[in-house]
Protein backbone atom coordinates (compact mmCIF):
# COMPACT_ATOMS: atom_id res chain seq x y z
CA UNK A 1 0.00 0.00 0.00
CA UNK A 2 1.12 3.59 -0.49
CA UNK A 3 2.73 5.45 2.61
CA UNK A 4 1.13 8.65 3.86
CA UNK A 5 3.09 11.52 1.74
CA UNK A 6 4.87 13.74 4.68
CA UNK A 7 5.82 17.32 5.25
CA UNK A 8 8.22 16.78 2.38
CA UNK A 9 10.07 20.09 2.92
CA UNK A 10 10.43 19.11 7.05
CA UNK A 11 11.94 15.79 5.70
CA UNK A 12 14.23 17.26 3.06
CA UNK A 13 15.34 20.08 6.04
CA UNK A 14 15.43 17.09 8.68
CA UNK A 15 17.91 14.51 5.86
CA UNK A 16 19.93 17.61 5.12
CA UNK A 17 20.50 18.30 8.50
CA UNK A 18 20.96 15.09 9.16
CA UNK A 19 23.74 15.26 6.72
CA UNK A 20 25.85 18.04 7.48
CA UNK A 21 25.17 17.27 11.58
CA UNK A 22 23.53 19.60 14.04
CA UNK A 23 24.12 20.73 17.39
CA UNK A 24 21.74 19.23 19.98
CA UNK A 25 21.70 18.87 23.63
CA UNK A 26 23.38 16.54 25.15
CA UNK A 27 20.33 15.30 27.20
CA UNK A 28 18.86 14.58 23.77
CA UNK A 29 20.91 12.45 22.23
CA UNK A 30 21.87 10.77 26.28
CA UNK A 31 18.58 10.17 27.45
CA UNK A 32 17.14 7.43 25.94
CA UNK A 33 17.20 3.97 27.20
CA UNK A 34 16.98 1.14 24.59
CA UNK A 35 15.46 -2.16 25.52
CA UNK A 36 17.17 -4.13 22.31
CA UNK A 37 20.39 -3.03 19.94
CA UNK A 38 19.34 0.11 17.73
CA UNK A 39 22.84 -0.28 15.97
CA UNK A 40 21.91 -4.20 14.68
CA UNK A 41 22.26 -2.54 11.21
CA UNK A 42 25.70 -1.82 11.74
CA UNK A 43 27.03 1.16 10.55
CA UNK A 44 28.75 1.96 7.40
CA UNK A 45 30.93 4.99 5.01
CA UNK A 46 31.06 5.57 1.72
CA UNK A 47 30.49 8.28 -0.84
CA UNK A 48 34.65 9.55 -0.19
CA UNK A 49 36.19 11.91 -1.82
CA UNK A 50 39.65 13.81 -1.26
CA UNK A 51 38.23 15.82 2.09
CA UNK A 52 34.87 14.16 2.64
CA UNK A 53 32.65 11.27 3.41
CA UNK A 54 29.50 9.88 4.51
CA UNK A 55 28.66 8.18 7.88
CA UNK A 56 25.82 5.72 7.95
CA UNK A 57 23.41 4.12 10.27
CA UNK A 58 20.09 3.09 10.60
CA UNK A 59 17.78 2.75 13.82
CA UNK A 60 16.18 -0.15 14.38
CA UNK A 61 13.85 -1.69 18.20
CA UNK A 62 11.59 -3.81 17.33
CA UNK A 63 14.09 -6.66 15.35
CA UNK A 64 15.63 -6.32 11.50
CA UNK A 65 11.62 -6.41 10.26
CA UNK A 66 9.40 -6.05 12.97
CA UNK A 67 6.87 -3.03 12.61
CA UNK A 68 6.53 -0.55 13.68
CA UNK A 69 10.21 0.26 13.88
CA UNK A 70 10.67 3.18 16.04
CA UNK A 71 6.81 5.44 15.24
CA UNK A 72 7.12 8.58 14.12
CA UNK A 73 9.48 10.07 16.79
CA UNK A 74 12.99 11.25 14.98
CA UNK A 75 15.69 10.49 17.33
CA UNK A 76 18.46 12.46 18.30
CA UNK A 77 22.27 10.87 17.98
CA UNK A 78 25.56 11.65 18.42
CA UNK A 79 28.34 11.05 15.69
CA UNK A 80 32.31 10.68 16.74
CA UNK A 81 35.30 10.39 14.85
CA UNK A 82 39.12 9.66 16.13
CA UNK A 83 42.19 8.76 15.03
CA UNK A 84 42.60 5.23 16.50
CA UNK A 85 39.79 2.97 17.47
CA UNK A 86 39.86 3.35 21.36
CA UNK A 87 38.27 7.14 20.67
CA UNK A 88 41.29 8.43 22.75
CA UNK A 89 42.82 10.76 20.00
CA UNK A 90 38.93 12.45 19.08
CA UNK A 91 38.84 14.69 15.41
CA UNK A 92 35.63 15.58 14.78
CA UNK A 93 32.09 15.02 16.74
CA UNK A 94 28.12 16.58 16.37
CA UNK A 95 24.70 15.66 16.60
CA UNK A 96 22.34 14.52 14.34
CA UNK A 97 18.63 13.43 14.28
CA UNK A 98 17.92 10.15 12.85
CA UNK A 99 14.33 11.02 10.88
CA UNK A 100 11.52 9.09 11.61
CA UNK A 101 10.08 9.89 7.75
CA UNK A 102 13.68 8.29 6.34
CA UNK A 103 12.81 5.22 8.77
CA UNK A 104 15.24 6.38 11.02
CA UNK A 105 18.32 6.45 8.81
CA UNK A 106 21.48 8.87 9.30
CA UNK A 107 23.83 10.36 7.05
CA UNK A 108 26.01 12.60 7.89
CA UNK A 109 28.42 14.10 5.42
CA UNK A 110 31.23 15.41 7.76
CA UNK A 111 33.31 17.50 5.39
CA UNK A 112 36.80 19.10 5.85
CA UNK A 113 39.10 16.61 6.09
CA UNK A 114 42.23 16.19 5.54
CA UNK A 115 42.94 13.75 2.04
CA UNK A 116 44.45 10.20 2.16
CA UNK A 117 43.26 9.28 5.70
CA UNK A 118 41.95 6.75 7.49
CA UNK A 119 40.01 7.83 10.53
CA UNK A 120 37.66 5.59 12.97
CA UNK A 121 33.74 6.41 13.71
CA UNK A 122 31.19 5.05 15.73
CA UNK A 123 27.74 6.56 16.82
CA UNK A 124 25.59 7.01 20.18
CA UNK A 125 22.15 7.10 21.01
CA UNK A 126 20.99 7.16 24.26
CA UNK A 127 22.71 4.15 26.41
CA UNK A 128 23.91 2.58 23.02
CA UNK A 129 27.15 2.95 20.98
CA UNK A 130 27.30 1.43 17.42
CA UNK A 131 30.24 -0.57 16.61
CA UNK A 132 32.96 0.99 15.19
CA UNK A 133 33.97 1.79 11.67
CA UNK A 134 37.09 2.21 9.70
CA UNK A 135 36.78 4.66 6.27
CA UNK A 136 39.53 7.23 4.51
CA UNK A 137 39.22 10.23 2.58
CA UNK A 138 40.63 9.71 -0.82
CA UNK A 139 44.19 11.41 -1.61
CA UNK A 140 44.14 14.99 -3.34
CA UNK A 141 43.12 15.54 -7.60
CA UNK A 142 47.16 15.91 -7.91
CA UNK A 143 48.42 13.57 -5.36
CA UNK A 144 51.06 11.28 -6.81
CA UNK A 145 48.88 8.41 -5.45
CA UNK A 146 51.26 5.14 -5.66
CA UNK A 147 48.32 2.82 -4.95
CA UNK A 148 44.75 1.88 -5.15
CA UNK A 149 43.30 -1.35 -4.30
CA UNK A 150 39.36 -1.68 -4.97
CA UNK A 151 37.03 -4.47 -5.15
CA UNK A 152 33.91 -4.74 -7.22
CA UNK A 153 31.29 -7.18 -6.35
CA UNK A 154 27.66 -7.59 -7.61
CA UNK A 155 24.50 -9.47 -7.18
CA UNK A 156 23.39 -10.79 -4.03
CA UNK A 157 20.26 -12.75 -3.37
CA UNK A 158 19.82 -13.73 -0.32
CA UNK A 159 17.53 -17.31 -1.16
CA UNK A 160 20.75 -18.36 -3.31
CA UNK A 161 23.66 -18.53 -0.47
CA UNK A 162 25.63 -17.12 2.33
CA UNK A 163 27.19 -14.02 1.78
CA UNK A 164 30.88 -15.27 3.42
CA UNK A 165 32.19 -14.01 0.41
CA UNK A 166 32.14 -10.73 2.17
CA UNK A 167 34.18 -12.03 5.55
CA UNK A 168 36.87 -12.80 3.05
CA UNK A 169 37.25 -9.59 1.62
CA UNK A 170 37.83 -7.95 4.79
CA UNK A 171 41.21 -9.72 4.58
CA UNK A 172 42.09 -7.91 1.32
CA UNK A 173 43.60 -4.65 2.65
CA UNK A 174 41.19 -2.54 0.32
CA UNK A 175 40.80 1.64 0.14
CA UNK A 176 36.81 0.90 -1.22
CA UNK A 177 34.40 -1.38 -1.94
CA UNK A 178 33.10 -0.98 -5.81
CA UNK A 179 29.20 -2.26 -5.73
CA UNK A 180 27.67 -2.68 -9.05
CA UNK A 181 24.22 -3.44 -8.17
CA UNK A 182 21.36 -6.11 -7.21
CA UNK A 183 22.02 -5.25 -3.72
CA UNK A 184 18.57 -7.31 -2.91
CA UNK A 185 16.56 -8.92 -4.69
CA UNK A 186 12.42 -8.42 -4.82
CA UNK A 187 11.58 -12.13 -4.77
CA UNK A 188 9.73 -14.27 -1.87
CA UNK A 189 11.77 -17.18 -2.18
CA UNK A 190 13.34 -19.35 -5.00
CA UNK A 191 13.38 -23.26 -6.18
CA UNK A 192 16.04 -25.03 -4.16
CA UNK A 193 16.94 -22.11 -1.60
CA UNK A 194 19.67 -22.52 0.94
CA UNK A 195 17.69 -19.47 3.04
CA UNK A 196 14.12 -18.21 2.26
CA UNK A 197 13.54 -14.19 2.84
CA UNK A 198 10.54 -13.28 5.12
CA UNK A 199 7.80 -10.98 3.78
CA UNK A 200 6.93 -12.40 0.08
CA UNK A 201 7.49 -9.91 -2.60
CA UNK A 202 8.83 -7.05 -2.22
CA UNK A 203 6.60 -3.74 -3.50
CA UNK A 204 5.64 -1.02 -0.81
CA UNK A 205 8.13 0.87 1.11
CA UNK A 206 7.86 -1.05 4.46
CA UNK A 207 8.43 -3.85 1.79
CA UNK A 208 11.75 -2.36 0.53
CA UNK A 209 12.81 -1.21 4.32
CA UNK A 210 12.31 -4.52 5.46
CA UNK A 211 14.35 -6.52 2.53
CA UNK A 212 17.25 -4.01 3.21
CA UNK A 213 17.50 -4.59 6.88
CA UNK A 214 17.30 -8.24 6.88
CA UNK A 215 20.52 -7.97 4.22
CA UNK A 216 21.88 -5.39 6.25
CA UNK A 217 21.65 -7.84 9.16
CA UNK A 218 24.19 -10.15 8.14
CA UNK A 219 26.71 -10.45 10.38
CA UNK A 220 29.38 -10.54 7.04
CA UNK A 221 28.38 -7.78 4.62
CA UNK A 222 27.60 -5.49 7.83
CA UNK A 223 31.73 -5.89 8.68
CA UNK A 224 32.74 -5.31 5.09
CA UNK A 225 30.67 -2.12 4.99
CA UNK A 226 32.35 -1.10 8.48
CA UNK A 227 35.64 -1.69 7.12
CA UNK A 228 36.35 0.68 4.40
CA UNK A 229 34.24 3.43 2.30
CA UNK A 230 32.01 2.27 -0.20
CA UNK A 231 31.18 3.45 -3.91
CA UNK A 232 27.70 2.23 -4.63
CA UNK A 233 25.46 1.99 -7.73
CA UNK A 234 22.25 -0.25 -8.26
CA UNK A 235 20.71 -2.56 -10.97
CA UNK A 236 17.10 -3.72 -11.28
CA UNK A 237 16.23 -5.67 -8.89
CA UNK A 238 16.73 -2.86 -6.16
CA UNK A 239 13.09 -2.24 -8.15
CA UNK A 240 12.20 -5.22 -10.23
CA UNK A 241 13.68 -7.45 -12.26
CA UNK A 242 14.54 -5.69 -15.95
CA UNK A 243 12.62 -2.57 -15.32
CA UNK A 244 13.74 0.39 -17.47
CA UNK A 245 13.37 3.92 -16.75
CA UNK A 246 9.61 4.34 -15.66
CA UNK A 247 8.75 1.24 -17.17
CA UNK A 248 7.90 -1.88 -15.31
CA UNK A 249 9.99 -5.76 -15.92
CA UNK A 250 8.42 -8.35 -14.81
CA UNK A 251 7.65 -10.80 -12.14
CA UNK A 252 5.53 -10.65 -8.84
CA UNK A 253 2.00 -9.49 -8.80
CA UNK A 254 1.11 -6.30 -11.20
CA UNK A 255 0.71 -2.89 -9.52
CA UNK A 256 -1.51 -0.17 -10.43
CA UNK A 257 1.06 2.81 -9.86
CA UNK A 258 5.09 1.13 -11.03
CA UNK A 259 6.06 5.43 -10.64
CA UNK A 260 4.97 4.83 -7.08
CA UNK A 261 6.66 1.67 -6.43
CA UNK A 262 9.84 3.24 -7.68
CA UNK A 263 9.73 5.88 -6.12
CA UNK A 264 9.44 3.55 -2.84
CA UNK A 265 12.33 1.72 -3.87
CA UNK A 266 14.55 4.64 -4.59
CA UNK A 267 14.11 6.07 -0.71
CA UNK A 268 14.73 2.85 0.65
CA UNK A 269 18.11 2.49 -1.26
CA UNK A 270 19.08 6.25 -0.14
CA UNK A 271 17.70 5.21 3.58
CA UNK A 272 20.00 2.25 3.22
CA UNK A 273 23.34 3.44 1.06
CA UNK A 274 26.16 6.25 2.44
CA UNK A 275 24.86 8.75 -0.32
CA UNK A 276 24.84 12.36 0.21
CA UNK A 277 21.70 14.43 0.71
CA UNK A 278 22.08 16.20 -2.96
CA UNK A 279 21.40 12.49 -4.51
CA UNK A 280 17.45 13.49 -3.91
CA UNK A 281 17.45 16.16 -6.47
CA UNK A 282 14.02 17.41 -6.44
CA UNK A 283 13.92 16.22 -2.75
CA UNK A 284 11.93 13.03 -2.00
CA UNK A 285 8.04 14.43 -3.66
CA UNK A 286 10.12 14.83 -6.80
CA UNK A 287 10.91 10.42 -6.60
CA UNK A 288 6.39 10.00 -6.21
CA UNK A 289 6.46 12.33 -9.53
CA UNK A 290 9.37 10.42 -11.69
CA UNK A 291 12.30 12.90 -10.89
CA UNK A 292 15.84 10.84 -10.67
CA UNK A 293 17.56 10.05 -7.89
CA UNK A 294 21.09 10.80 -9.25
CA UNK A 295 23.64 8.42 -8.02
CA UNK A 296 26.15 8.51 -10.95
CA UNK A 297 29.24 10.76 -9.95
CA UNK A 298 32.67 10.84 -10.49
CA UNK A 299 35.56 10.35 -7.72
CA UNK A 300 39.46 11.47 -8.18
CA UNK A 301 42.03 9.24 -6.17
CA UNK A 302 44.77 11.25 -6.63
CA UNK A 303 46.51 11.31 -10.36
CA UNK A 304 46.21 7.34 -10.00
CA UNK A 305 42.72 6.81 -11.27
CA UNK A 306 39.66 8.73 -11.73
CA UNK A 307 36.46 6.66 -11.56
CA UNK A 308 32.80 7.35 -12.91
CA UNK A 309 30.08 5.42 -11.66
CA UNK A 310 27.29 4.81 -14.07
CA UNK A 311 23.86 4.31 -13.67
CA UNK A 312 22.25 2.56 -16.45
CA UNK A 313 18.36 1.77 -15.18
CA UNK A 314 16.74 5.14 -14.39
CA UNK A 315 17.11 6.68 -17.81
CA UNK A 316 17.19 3.93 -20.03
CA UNK A 317 14.80 3.51 -23.10
CA UNK A 318 12.45 0.35 -22.58
CA UNK A 319 13.89 -3.25 -23.84
CA UNK A 320 13.08 -3.54 -27.76
CA UNK A 321 11.76 -6.96 -29.59
CA UNK A 322 10.35 -8.93 -26.64
CA UNK A 323 9.13 -12.02 -27.44
CA UNK A 324 5.28 -12.11 -27.25
CA UNK A 325 5.36 -8.10 -26.52
CA UNK A 326 6.16 -8.91 -22.72
CA UNK A 327 7.79 -6.34 -20.90
CA UNK A 328 11.88 -7.15 -19.24
CA UNK A 329 14.48 -8.78 -21.55
CA UNK A 330 14.49 -11.48 -24.25
CA UNK A 331 17.22 -13.46 -26.38
CA UNK A 332 16.75 -11.53 -29.85
CA UNK A 333 17.76 -12.02 -33.20
CA UNK A 334 19.21 -8.41 -34.16
CA UNK A 335 18.73 -8.89 -37.59
CA UNK A 336 15.22 -9.54 -37.37
CA UNK A 337 14.79 -6.04 -35.02
CA UNK A 338 13.76 -3.37 -36.53
CA UNK A 339 14.04 -1.42 -33.59
CA UNK A 340 17.79 -2.64 -32.40
CA UNK A 341 20.05 -0.05 -33.75
CA UNK A 342 17.82 3.22 -33.73
CA UNK A 343 20.29 5.74 -32.71
CA UNK A 344 17.94 7.85 -30.40
CA UNK A 345 17.78 4.83 -28.33
CA UNK A 346 19.80 5.09 -25.27
CA UNK A 347 20.92 3.11 -21.81
CA UNK A 348 22.32 5.97 -19.87
CA UNK A 349 19.68 8.37 -20.92
CA UNK A 350 21.08 11.81 -23.47
CA UNK A 351 22.45 13.69 -20.00
CA UNK A 352 24.50 11.09 -18.66
CA UNK A 353 25.80 10.46 -21.58
CA UNK A 354 26.83 14.14 -22.31
CA UNK A 355 28.15 14.33 -18.57
CA UNK A 356 30.31 11.39 -19.56
CA UNK A 357 31.61 12.67 -22.63
CA UNK A 358 32.47 15.86 -20.90
CA UNK A 359 34.75 13.59 -18.29
CA UNK A 360 36.51 11.69 -20.66
CA UNK A 361 37.18 15.23 -22.49
CA UNK A 362 38.82 16.26 -19.32
CA UNK A 363 40.43 12.78 -18.82
CA UNK A 364 43.70 13.10 -21.35
CA UNK A 365 46.53 14.79 -19.71
CA UNK A 366 44.92 13.70 -15.99
CA UNK A 367 44.47 10.54 -14.36
CA UNK A 368 46.68 7.28 -14.95
CA UNK A 369 43.42 4.92 -15.13
CA UNK A 370 40.22 5.93 -16.20
CA UNK A 371 37.60 3.65 -14.22
CA UNK A 372 34.26 3.20 -15.37
CA UNK A 373 32.12 1.44 -12.46
CA UNK A 374 28.59 0.53 -14.52
CA UNK A 375 26.31 -2.22 -13.92
CA UNK A 376 26.34 -5.25 -16.88
CA UNK A 377 29.03 -6.85 -19.44
CA UNK A 378 30.05 -4.10 -21.64
CA UNK A 379 31.58 -6.31 -24.80
CA UNK A 380 29.07 -7.98 -27.39
CA UNK A 381 28.25 -11.23 -26.05
CA UNK A 382 27.04 -13.42 -29.33
CA UNK A 383 25.36 -16.92 -27.50
CA UNK A 384 24.68 -18.44 -31.20
CA UNK A 385 27.50 -20.13 -33.03
CA UNK A 386 27.98 -19.92 -36.95
CA UNK A 387 26.15 -16.94 -38.89
CA UNK A 388 23.77 -14.25 -37.24
CA UNK A 389 23.50 -13.56 -34.09
CA UNK A 390 21.79 -14.11 -30.77
CA UNK A 391 21.95 -11.06 -28.12
CA UNK A 392 20.61 -10.36 -24.96
CA UNK A 393 18.35 -6.90 -25.22
CA UNK A 394 18.88 -5.95 -21.71
CA UNK A 395 22.38 -5.09 -21.10
CA UNK A 396 24.40 -3.30 -23.46
CA UNK A 397 24.28 -5.80 -26.75
CA UNK A 398 20.47 -4.33 -26.46
CA UNK A 399 21.63 -0.60 -26.96
CA UNK A 400 24.29 -1.00 -29.48
CA UNK A 401 24.18 2.46 -30.98
CA UNK A 402 24.68 3.97 -27.31
CA UNK A 403 27.79 1.81 -26.73
CA UNK A 404 28.82 3.01 -30.03
CA UNK A 405 28.90 6.39 -28.51
CA UNK A 406 30.84 5.58 -25.80
CA UNK A 407 33.45 3.72 -27.76
CA UNK A 408 33.64 6.46 -30.40
CA UNK A 409 33.53 8.99 -26.98
CA UNK A 410 36.79 7.31 -25.34
CA UNK A 411 38.62 7.30 -29.25
CA UNK A 412 37.88 11.44 -29.40
CA UNK A 413 39.27 12.26 -26.69
CA UNK A 414 41.73 9.58 -26.04
CA UNK A 415 41.23 8.67 -22.86
CA UNK A 416 44.37 7.27 -21.26
CA UNK A 417 43.66 3.32 -20.06
CA UNK A 418 39.59 3.03 -19.88
CA UNK A 419 38.98 0.00 -17.20
CA UNK A 420 35.47 -0.66 -17.12
CA UNK A 421 34.21 -3.02 -14.14
CA UNK A 422 30.49 -4.37 -14.51
CA UNK A 423 28.75 -6.81 -12.64
CA UNK A 424 24.73 -8.49 -13.61
CA UNK A 425 25.80 -11.56 -15.03
CA UNK A 426 26.51 -13.86 -12.18
CA UNK A 427 29.31 -14.82 -14.39
CA UNK A 428 33.08 -13.41 -14.43
CA UNK A 429 34.06 -12.16 -18.06
CA UNK A 430 37.42 -10.51 -18.75
CA UNK A 431 38.47 -9.20 -22.54
CA UNK A 432 38.92 -6.13 -24.45
CA UNK A 433 36.58 -2.96 -25.10
CA UNK A 434 36.84 -2.96 -28.73
CA UNK A 435 36.08 -0.28 -31.18
CA UNK A 436 33.64 -2.30 -33.34
CA UNK A 437 33.23 -5.97 -31.97
CA UNK A 438 31.95 -6.87 -34.83
CA UNK A 439 35.69 -6.46 -36.90
CA UNK A 440 37.67 -8.42 -34.24
CA UNK A 441 40.86 -6.08 -36.05
CA UNK A 442 39.77 -3.50 -34.60
CA UNK A 443 41.58 -1.34 -32.10
CA UNK A 444 41.63 -2.39 -28.29
CA UNK A 445 40.11 1.02 -26.53
CA UNK A 446 40.15 -0.29 -23.04
CA UNK A 447 40.14 -3.75 -20.86
CA UNK A 448 36.64 -4.88 -19.41
CA UNK A 449 36.12 -7.08 -16.17
CA UNK A 450 32.82 -8.31 -15.85
CA UNK A 451 32.81 -9.67 -12.10
CA UNK A 452 30.43 -12.58 -10.89
CA UNK A 453 28.12 -12.28 -8.09
CA UNK A 454 28.05 -12.47 -4.33
CA UNK A 455 25.48 -15.52 -4.40
CA UNK A 456 23.08 -15.42 -7.32
CA UNK A 457 22.80 -18.25 -9.63
CA UNK A 458 24.02 -17.56 -13.61
CA UNK A 459 21.54 -19.34 -16.33
CA UNK A 460 21.89 -23.48 -16.27
CA UNK A 461 24.32 -25.19 -18.51
CA UNK A 462 28.02 -24.04 -19.12
CA UNK A 463 28.64 -22.82 -22.70
CA UNK A 464 31.48 -21.08 -21.77
CA UNK A 465 34.03 -22.15 -23.99
CA UNK A 466 31.92 -22.11 -27.36
CA UNK A 467 30.73 -18.22 -26.30
CA UNK A 468 34.71 -17.56 -25.86
CA UNK A 469 35.71 -18.88 -29.40
CA UNK A 470 32.62 -17.09 -30.77
CA UNK A 471 33.68 -13.82 -29.26
CA UNK A 472 37.12 -13.59 -29.24
CA UNK A 473 37.46 -10.26 -27.67
CA UNK A 474 37.12 -11.77 -24.50
CA UNK A 475 39.94 -13.65 -22.86
CA UNK A 476 38.66 -15.92 -19.78
CA UNK A 477 35.17 -16.61 -18.79
CA UNK A 478 33.42 -19.22 -15.74
CA UNK A 479 30.22 -19.24 -15.27
CA UNK A 480 30.40 -21.30 -11.99
CA UNK A 481 32.23 -19.96 -9.11
CA UNK A 482 31.19 -17.23 -6.93
CA UNK A 483 32.83 -14.05 -5.21
CA UNK A 484 34.20 -10.85 -5.83
CA UNK A 485 37.10 -8.85 -7.69
CA UNK A 486 40.42 -6.97 -6.35
CA UNK A 487 41.83 -4.41 -8.82
CA UNK A 488 44.91 -3.02 -7.72
CA UNK A 489 45.79 0.13 -9.42
CA UNK A 490 49.31 1.08 -9.65
CA UNK A 491 51.35 3.99 -11.83
CA UNK A 492 52.63 1.50 -14.09
CA UNK A 493 50.12 -1.39 -14.26
CA UNK A 494 46.99 -2.73 -13.27
CA UNK A 495 46.41 -6.02 -11.04
CA UNK A 496 43.01 -7.79 -11.01
CA UNK A 497 42.49 -10.77 -9.17
CA UNK A 498 39.33 -12.97 -9.44
CA UNK A 499 38.44 -14.28 -6.22
CA UNK A 500 36.24 -16.76 -5.59
CA UNK A 501 34.69 -19.26 -2.61
CA UNK A 502 33.74 -22.69 -2.52
CA UNK A 503 30.45 -23.57 -1.79
CA UNK A 504 28.05 -20.53 -1.16
CA UNK A 505 25.29 -22.68 -0.09
CA UNK A 506 27.40 -23.07 3.27
CA UNK A 507 27.96 -20.47 5.48
CA UNK A 508 31.48 -21.36 6.49
CA UNK A 509 33.70 -21.45 3.46
CA UNK A 510 37.17 -20.84 1.72
CA UNK A 511 38.52 -18.83 -0.71
CA UNK A 512 40.66 -19.03 -3.52
CA UNK A 513 42.28 -17.38 -6.45
CA UNK A 514 40.57 -18.66 -9.66
CA UNK A 515 42.45 -16.10 -11.92
CA UNK A 516 44.99 -13.37 -11.89
CA UNK A 517 45.46 -10.53 -14.79
CA UNK A 518 47.97 -8.12 -15.48
CA UNK A 519 47.42 -4.49 -17.88
CA UNK A 520 50.37 -2.05 -18.37
CA UNK A 521 49.68 1.46 -18.28
CA UNK A 522 49.46 2.77 -22.01
CA UNK A 523 48.85 -0.71 -23.48
CA UNK A 524 45.16 -2.41 -23.88
CA UNK A 525 46.42 -5.57 -23.34
CA UNK A 526 45.30 -8.26 -21.01
CA UNK A 527 47.74 -10.68 -19.86
CA UNK A 528 47.46 -13.87 -17.50
CA UNK A 529 49.59 -14.43 -14.49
Amino acid sequence: MQQPEPDRRHVLKLATASAAGLWLPRSAWSQTRWASNPFALGVASGSPTPDSVVLWTRLVQTGLTGQPMLGQQDVAVRWEMADDEQFRQPLRAGETLAVAELGHAVHVEVSGLAPDRWVFYRFIAGDAVSPVGRTRTFPAPDAAASRLRLAYASCQRWEHGHFSAWRHMRDENLDAVLFLGDYIYEYPGASDAVRVPPGGWVLTLDDYRNRYALYRGDADLQAMHAACPWLVTWDDHEVQNDYAGLKEGNGGPPVADFAARRAAAYQAYYEHMPLRAEVLTRKLAGLTRGAEMRIYGQVPFGRLASICLLDDRQYRDPQVCNKDGRTGSSMVDPAKCADWGDPRRSLLGAAQEQWLDAQFARARGGATWNVLGQQTLFGRRDFRQGPGATLWNDGWDGYEAARGRLTASLQRHAVPNPVLLGGDVHESWVGHVKADYLKPESAALGVEFCGTSITSRAAPGDRVAEQLAENPHFVFADNQRKGYGVAEFTPRRLTTTLRVVDDVRQPVTRIETLARFEVQAGRAVIERT
